[in-house]
């Protein structure tokens, strides 16, 4: 039997992604192989592909951090779970593909009744800000939260979790979104034409509690600005570096500056957050996070914004898509 997989066999953007065709091997003993149903699309992938993460893989490699899909067949040794039983995984890298053996610890079960689409926008994105929220920040309803990029994949689904959570949410987007950002229940400025740390200060007066930026290198300067006493600015990224909008000594130099700010008399705070690091220090969390997520999700409490559900052989243009910054929401890859 045949399967298909996306692979980066050089470093480079979405050009660079070849489809690739070969026989489907039998699971390692100690291992699960998983019939990928979704994988989500990160403009972090882009990042890995194109080498700009510190550590990351070296091609080739199957890109993608995350999955879901069907339980397929069993290596030796293992018992569980059982053939059939969906699952969703934080694989980083090696999401885009039709068929992934990994081991049994790295999978979480999924409900049934759970769509993978949506189910696959909790495995980063949602689980990002559950974390950043609960776990690193440990806010409390009423908690005022900035939130950069609201109308992308992990922008929006902080805003739609931060209701959930009862917190005042914020979120920078451009104009054409601010509908979105207030469907989710936060108050929306437009970073084009508007200066967000004046904006924050006149809707808040002394600030908020905790910033999420993205984008990195001379942003999160200004992104600090905007926290009141004792809040906390969370780094999850650097995507400036895409943009061309930083140069890499710039985005070097604003996670430089991260804990130099924690020195500062002010009570306020600066940390670099990476979900894959965070979950290999705090193992048992993932799994526990990701179920709650899951239940809210059946519960209709949260609504993953799904941009496109494209084709797994669609890779290119689903990364294009995502780098034009013109999508609301997540992009998914359907496999099979």
């Amino acid at each position: 039997m045949k399967y298909r997989r996306i692979v980066i066999p050089q470093s480079g953007g979405p050009e660079a992604l070849q489809v690739v065709e070969a026989d489907l091997p039998e699971p390692a003993p100690g291992e699960v192989r998983v019939k990928v149903l979704s994988a989500g699309v990160l403009l972090a992938d882009v990042m890995w592909q194109e080498g700009k993460v510190p550590g990351g893989p070296k091609p080739p490699f199957i890109p993608g951090y995350d999955l879901v899909g069907v339980v397929d067949r069993l290596g030796d040794g293992v018992s569980a779970p059982g053939v059939g039983q969906t699952v969703a995984a934080l694989v980083q890298p090696g999401g885009y593909t039709q068929y992934a053996s990994l081991p049994p610890e790295k999978l979480v079960p999924v409900p049934e009744g759970l769509d993978p689409a949506e189910v696959v926008c909790l495995t980063v994105n949602y689980t990002t800000g559950y974390q950043i929220f609960k776990r690193v920040a440990k806010l409390t309803p009423g908690k005022r939260v900035l939130v950069h990029g609201a109308a992308g994949g992990t922008g929006s689904a902080l805003l739609d979790l931060g209701k959930v959570l009862g917190l005042e949410m914020y979120g920078t987007a451009s104009k054409p979104k601010h509908d979105l950002v207030a469907s989710l229940g936060a108050t929306p400025i437009d970073y084009r034409d508007e200066d967000f740390v004046e904006r924050i200060r006149s809707l808040t007066g002394d600030g908020v509690d905790l910033v999420v930026d993205h984008i990195g290198g001379a942003h999160l300067k200004r992104s600090f600005q905007t926290l009141r006493a004792g809040g906390l600015l969370i780094s999850t990224a650097s995507t400036a570096q895409i943009w061309g909008e930083s140069t890499t000594l710039e985005l070097l130099w604003g996670l430089i500056q991260l804990p130099l700010w924690n020195s500062l008399p002010n009570k306020k705070s600066a940390m670099l957050f990476d979900l894959v690091r965070f979950n290999k220090k705090n193992p048992a969390w993932y799994a526990q996070d990701l179920k709650t997520l899951m239940g809210y999700l059946a519960e209709g409490e949260i609504k993953p914004v799904i941009a496109r559900q494209m084709p797994l052989v669609e890779v290119r243009q689903a990364q294009e898509l995502l780098l034009g910054a013109k999508v609301r929401g997540k992009i998914v890859l359907m496999c099979n």
